[in-house]
């Protein structure tokens, strides 16, 4: 099948090029993003491949539905940005990458917490440029510390036995609970009682219209003086002003963002000699208790393989007439 891709990055080209050779599909790569403005690169393709920051409008999915476009593959597990109601009533199918590697989002999710409170990006610039001063690095132990998980599903499973195994007392707050994790001796609460007795708190929920500012200023409120807030998740879970304000007036006392909420155009890409026009990004680059990275999370040889496969076998099955396993439907999801 004749396949273009989006947004595509040279750290995943080789690997979906190797894969490929079980599927024989036909690829062209496109470095642009998906918008209405660069949809036409998409005629003649039945199949489109998208990453997250390809934008699934519906002035985008009328344009490749019109070019001749039946499928569209997600290289991704979330779906927020993809407009599901103008899909299905254009006849536009699409699937998506359910889990690739929760061990790797969730491994990284701690070398936030770890780096954050050890102060350990800090104290890497300091001493390649000389300075082995230890004032202001002074962090806090693991154990003892209670942690809240927000969704305890893969991800949040595999965060809660880490943590664990470090000591901590984990909280969790998940409309359903994992027996699993409560045998481990994991606490399910309320959000509310999450949130005012954790020190540090992960978000491991999806971007639905339910989850979208879920740490909002009264949520911030809540929380302990000095908490730490990490987001592996996606941006727009957190109110950017929000938690800017916290910031400031430090009652947030860590945040560790691998999302943001307006990051389309500005991850993936190389912004270095360009001034940054995004006044909030730049705000929160501005905080010392604040590591931000570019939605790196996902970013393993596993979980890199895991994408290419099965987005190459999504497409794969659709060629072939097959159910499709990992199809997203309009009318279940906008239920959630």
């Amino acid at each position: 099948m004749k396949i273009a891709f989006f947004d595509t990055h040279n750290f995943e080209k080789s690997v979906f090029q190797k894969e490929n050779k079980v599927h024989n599909h036909e690829i062209t790569f496109f470095e642009t993003r998906l918008t209405e403005h660069t949809a036409n690169l998409a005629v003649g393709y039945p199949c489109i491949c998208a990453f997250v920051n390809d934008r699934l409008d519906h002035i985008t999915l009328k344009i490749i539905a019109a070019s001749g476009t039946k499928l569209i593959a997600l290289r991704s597990a979330g779906f927020n940005h993809v407009d599901l109601e103008a899909a299905n009533e254009l006849g536009l199918r699409i699937v998506r990458v359910p889990e690739y590697s929760p061990y790797a989002v969730a491994e990284y999710a701690i070398a936030l917490i770890l780096s954050l409170n050890r102060k350990i990006h800090r104290a890497y610039s300091r001493v390649r440029e000389g300075n082995f001063s230890l004032d202001g690095l002074v962090g806090f132990d693991l154990n003892n510390k209670t942690v809240g998980i927000v969704g305890t599903g893969k991800i949040g499973s595999i965060m809660a036995k880490i943590l664990n195994g470090f000591g901590c007392h984990v909280l969790a707050f998940d409309s359903l609970k994992n027996p699993a994790l409560v045998a481990a001796g994991v606490q399910y609460v309320s959000f509310d009682e999450l949130l005012q007795k954790s020190d540090i708190i992960s978000l491991h929920v999806p971007l639905i219209p339910e989850t979208r500012h879920l740490i909002d200023a009264r949520a911030l409120s809540k929380m302990k003086s000095g908490v730490m807030l990490i987001n592996t998740g996606r941006g727009a879970l957190i109110d950017t002003q929000a938690l800017i304000q916290s910031l400031k007036s430090e009652h947030v006392g860590y945040a560790g963002l691998d999302v943001y909420e307006e990051e389309e155009g500005i991850f993936f890409e190389n912004l270095s000699d360009q001034i940054l026009q995004d006044d909030q990004l730049a705000r929160l680059l501005t905080f010392p208790n604040v590591l931000l990275t570019s939605h790196q999370a996902f970013l393993t040889e596993e979980a890199l393989s895991n994408i290419a496969h099965t987005t190459l076998g999504n497409i794969a099955e659709f060629e072939k007439g097959k159910i499709l396993s990992n199809e997203v439907c309009a009318e279940k999801n906008l239920k959630k």
